[in-house]
Parts: structure tokens; sequence; C-alpha cells
């Protein structure tokens, strides 16, 4: 198996990485006829693991994030003959509860309190925040650590219990739909116009590393954007290019962006 060649399509250490990753799983699963369990991988993780994935025929693919929608999820990679019904999910959800009347809390606390604990990014999914506390989605293997030692984020005691999928509370998104015209597909233009904020703080974003398109960081403001793309700001939500409508009589290009929050 020449792994160079499998990966030669993928660019930066990271996808790379990935990719090498990938074909081992994919390899061992065939040679043991056993599973192989990938870390929670985000969109566009996802995305290049499968493309490494799609010159396997002998391997098939499933995908584990707790819930329907879930962003972050874990692969797993298993013969093409394997039983799917005997792989048993590789995630569990807990929730987390706390008296929050006092101190405000986010995402990136509860993140914090997790990784705090020794606990690595790769092994905790999707956090869903609440007013009394959060769900999270995390590895089956480091469940009971953290149902014996995740008790406080900042200094406020938490109360965390496993519970089922069905539990999970998932806040419908809202959608606003947005008609705009650019003088370019560039992404300094677009996101401004979705995020509705000036393309000079716009700029900023990008060239700080904030923005992702297809959940891949993006640090250059004239890149290229196409008809379906997705362009993500941390804490703001996320916008699509749902359509390009064409141009107008002075040379703009009409669009229809979908934002969701």
């Amino acid at each position: 198996m020449d792994k160079d060649k499998l990966i030669a399509h993928l660019q930066g250490e990271l996808e790379k990485e990935i990719g090498i990753r990938t074909i081992d799983a994919a390899e061992l699963a065939w040679k043991t006829n056993r599973p192989q369990i990938t870390d929670f991988y985000d969109p566009y993780e996802q995305k290049v693991a499968r493309s490494v994935l799609s010159a396997f025929v002998e391997v098939n693919v499933l995908t584990f994030g707790g819930y329907r929608q879930a962003e972050r999820a874990r692969l797993v990679i298993y013969p093409q003959f394997f039983l799917t019904e005997t792989i048993e999910p590789p995630v569990r959800i807990l929730q987390a509860r706390g008296n929050f009347n006092f101190v405000k809390v986010s995402h990136r606390d509860f993140l914090g309190s997790l990784m705090g604990l020794g606990i690595k990014r790769e092994k905790i999914g999707d956090i869903l925040c609440q007013d009394d506390g959060c769900q999270v989605v995390v590895a089956s293997e480091i469940t009971d650590y953290l149902l014996q030692h995740w008790n406080q984020v900042h200094q406020v005691s938490l109360s965390v219990s496993e519970i089922d999928p069905e539990q999970i509370a998932i806040a419908p998104e809202r959608v606003k739909e947005i008609k705009t015209t650019v003088a370019s597909m560039r992404l300094d233009a677009i996101a401004a116009s979705g995020f509705g904020t000036s393309r000079t703080k716009m700029v900023r974003e990008i060239k700080n590393e904030r923005v992702k398109v297809n959940w891949k960081t993006i640090s250059n403001p004239s890149y290229e954007i196409n008809q379906g793309d997705v362009i993500s700001i941390r804490g703001r939500g996320r916008v699509v290019v749902e359509q390009i409508t064409g141009n107008t009589k002075k040379g703009r290009i009409g669009l229809i962006l979908k934002r969701m929050v």
C-alpha cells in the first residue's frame, strides 16, 4: 500500500496526519477483521478521512456523533462484510447541571473544565449549552472517569449523569435568508454580507484565523467562495451560500445566503 500516493491530494500537516491515521485504521480493520474507531472529527476532518477511505473497497465507515445533526463525530471503520448490528456506538452523552443564576458560562467554559481534567479535545464531541448546564457527547472510554471527576466549572458545582441519546435537547436553528450582491466571490465580501458587518472588520476576523470555510480555517481574505460553501465563526453561527443568482446590470454578483444561528 503506497501511503504517499493515497495522501497525495491532501494539503498541510493536519490533513496528511489525518490521512495517515485513516489508512492505518483501514488496514488494521481489514487485517484483524475488527472495527477501528477514530477520535472525534469536525466536518472538515471527516471529509479528509473519507477522501482517503474512498480508495479502500475492503472497508466501510459509520459515523457516530450522538445525534443526527452533530457536527463533531467519531468514525468507525469496519471490514466490508462485518455485521454492523454488532457495532456498539463509541460515544455516550452526559448531562451536567449546576446553579448558574449568578455565574455566566459558555461553551468555552465547559470545554475548558473538561480539558482541565486532562481530557484531550479529540475525545470530546458536541457541547450543547443550557440555562442550568450543558449536555456533552464524549468518547465511551472516558465516560466513567468523567462521571467520577467532572464536578465543577469555575466555582460552580456540577451534578453529572449519563443520559440516553433520545434525551438530547437540540435547540431549533433560526434561519435568516439574505439576498445581497457582491463585487466578487471573495471570502471577506461574502462573509461581511452574511454576518452583517463591515468588510474591514471581517478581514481582521479572517486574518486572526477566526473564520472557517467548510469547517477549515481560512486566513486569506481573498479566498474564492463557491455555491454551497459554509462559512462559520465560532459563537456567531454560520452562513451557507445557498444560490448564485447571476450578475446585475452593474456587473455585481447576486447571492442568496442563509444564516443559521
